[in-house]
């Protein structure tokens, strides 16, 4: 059936960003407050509307770049879901393409375009729903980190969050953070080093606040799955 122009639903489309680092000992995402309606004066997630022509990725790090001042170069971002409901934004028919980004030591924030400020909050705060944001984000934040979570299970993901290098401890912190569980060190130590191509040993050592230095290392070979998976429930 051939379905006519002026039986289409008009419908604008925009890309949403969460963004999560591990700061101060914990996993943080970049929240902006919003300078214009609808919801001026709230937080949200940043984000914006498609220029034409546009790739959607495209517009996720340019919409980064200018409501928070950060450069999307610097972080692993991949798609997340689309968020399509009829209700989400009162200016009309919205649909959302939403990515999760992730990056370590990623720097204060700075507000541009129609961000009145911008800023690390931790990601407990939201989930707790102690922190209320703007549209559907709090659902899309639940969403990009349960698959920040899952993902740590299956793949390397874990050393994105990491510096060029690490030790184990700093790795297994990490894992800890954004599992929000902690962690039995020897168990985690021994799947780590026994996974082929999970890390790899740099030859140098950094000196710890106690104890002896710690042995350094950096993202091995492998950039798909992990075999066998680093389950949530087999290394606490």
């Amino acid at each position: 059936m051939t379905t006519s122009r002026r039986d289409r639903a008009p419908v604008s489309l925009t890309v949403d960003l969460v963004v999560l680092t591990v700061r101060d000992g914990q996993l943080q995402v970049l929240l902006i407050v919003r300078g214009a309606e609808p919801y001026a004066g709230q937080l949200a997630l940043p984000g914006g509307f498609l220029r034409p022509g546009e790739d959607l990725e495209v517009a996720a790090r340019r919409e980064l770049w200018e409501e928070t001042g950060v450069e999307g170069g610097m972080l692993h971002l991949e798609q997340l879901r689309t968020y399509a409901a009829r209700e989400r934004d009162p200016r009309g028919r919205v649909v959302t393409v939403a990515y999760l980004a992730l990056a370590p030591g990623l720097p204060i924030p700075s507000a541009g375009t129609d961000a009145q400020s911008a800023r690390w909050e931790p990601v407990g705060n939201v989930l707790s729903k102690s922190v209320s944001l703007a549209f559907d984000h709090n659902q899309i934040l639940a969403d990009g980190v349960e698959r920040a979570r899952s993902k740590l299970e299956y793949t390397t993901l874990a050393t994105v969050f990491c510096g060029e290098t690490f030790t184990i401890g700093e790795l297994r912190h990490v894992y800890e953070v954004v599992w929000g569980m902690p962690l039995d060190p020897r168990n985690f130590n021994r799947k780590v080093i026994k996974t082929d191509g999970f890390v790899e040993p740099t030859g140098a050592t950094r000196s710890l606040d106690t104890g002896r230095p710690a042995a350094l290392y950096r993202r091995g070979n492998k950039t798909d799955a992990l075999h066998p998976p680093m389950l949530r429930t087999t290394i606490t």
